[in-house]
């Protein structure tokens, strides 16, 4: 695998723990700026939605440039709201700073999955893609524990300031191991959009709100259910974060790895599995063992549907995939903020710290209905591709022999 990748997994570490840290310090954070947690908590959905829309707004703003300078301009993007973050004499600074990251970060991973995957083998690209999605996963084994045990002991502001130093390393790195492409071979944008006639790029987009949001929809509220429910102590919460952490992983090593030699039956077995686990969940967190257990499983299965999902993306919209890339990203942060809501409705009517285990079981189990979907109609369109080809081949003209 070219080095390139590991400069795009810096920086998707980077981001990684800067969407994810402001979780472990957000009590700081409310505690110096004077603000309750749940006005705090802006600062994680104004994330999320800051997301959503600076995928599609940035990739498309990006196109008369090349993927490899857009990169760089989004590291750099990310650097300046992380340190506006650290610097922020007011909560209203640091939420903008907050949001500013944000924008950087759908579409960096939706160039990145292309260029990643530009950069090997047809073959091989589900495992390019997974690859620089390692840097995400590693953020949450690594960099969120850490960042959160900085900003305890040295202050939260230490903390952003040292996810910024992160983006500095990951735009030298993109600077120095991206090869320059030139431009995308698609840069006017009615191309790009053009790619979303193709119903399949809605389906794709569709299961990673559904199948992703299912994981989400039982993490966000992992911590009254590990602490209620499984009778673990508040300190043990980020150690099961990080057991969730390398679930998330091997999970996305073995979904590029499995995605590149039979794409759509990885995907049924993932959403499947992720499906019953999150089913079994709302049994085995009443036992400490089996609530970790299924935990590392639910961010294994949750996140190897993510190359799978991002590759399907790309062959879906091939002739303009920048843009379906990144609001792919986008679409794994829309899941996130509805899981998150859904999950608080079933908790606040009443039905236990455990229900939102239901709601992720049959948001993934609806993301699986869908792949089914999206199976049949890719096989319909290919048998019809087929006969069409086989309707235009011109007629055998060679002269026929007497028979006497």
């Amino acid at each position: 695998m070219p080095l390139a990748l590991l400069a795009l997994a810096i920086g998707a570490f980077g981001i990684g723990t800067t969407e994810f840290v402001i979780m472990g310090v957000l009590p700081e954070v409310a505690g110096d700026f004077g603000v309750s947690i749940p006005t705090a908590g802006w600062l994680v959905s104004g994330y999320a939605l800051g997301v959503v829309v600076g995928a599609p707004l940035l990739t498309v703003l990006g196109t008369r440039f090349s993927r490899k300078k857009m990169l760089m301009f989004l590291m750099g993007l990310f650097v300046v709201g992380n340190t506006l973050s650290a610097l922020a004499p007011a909560f209203g600074v640091m939420l903008i700073g907050r949001v500013i990251s944000s924008l950087a970060h759908g579409a960096f991973f939706g160039i990145g999955s292309v260029v990643a995957a530009g950069l090997v083998a047809p073959e091989k690209k589900a495992s390019a893609i997974s690859l620089m999605f390692t840097g995400l996963t590693v953020a949450n084994i690594v960099g969120v524990p850490l960042g959160t045990y900085i900003g305890q002991a040295a202050g939260w502001r230490v903390t952003f300031a040292a996810v910024a130093a992160l983006g500095i390393v990951g735009l030298l790195g993109v600077a120095k191991l991206v090869p320059e492409t030139g431009r995308p071979e698609s840069n006017d944008i009615r191309s790009e959009f053009a790619a979303f006639r193709n119903v399949q790029v809605w389906i794709a987009m569709a299961m990673t709100i559904l199948g992703f949001g299912g994981v989400f929809a039982a993490i966000t509220y992992i911590t009254p259910m590990m602490t209620e429910v499984a009778g673990y102590s508040a300190g043990a919460v980020t150690w099961l974060l990080v057991l969730f952490g390398v679930g998330m992983f091997l999970g996305n090593l073995v979904g590029g790895r499995f995605a590149d030699r039979a794409l759509m039956p990885m995907l049924f077995t993932a959403l499947g599995a992720l499906s019953l686990a999150l089913l079994l969940f709302t049994a085995t967190a009443h036992n400490k063992v089996l609530a970790a257990i299924t935990l590392t499983l639910i961010g294994a299965l949750g996140f190897a549907t993510v190359p799978p999902l991002q590759k399907w993306v790309l062959d879906q919209a091939s002739a303009a995939p920048t843009l379906a890339s990144a609001a792919n990203i986008g679409a794994f942060n829309l899941g996130n903020a509805l899981a998150a809501w859904l999950g608080g409705v079933v908790i606040s009517a009443g039905l236990g710290y455990t229900s939102p285990n239901w709601i992720g079981a049959l948001l993934a189990g609806a993301a699986l209905l869908l792949s089914f979907l999206a199976a049949f109609l890719d096989r319909r369109s290919r048998s019809a591709a087929g006969r069409v080809v086989a309707t235009s081949a011109p007629a055998d003209s060679s002269p026929v022999t007497a028979r006497h």
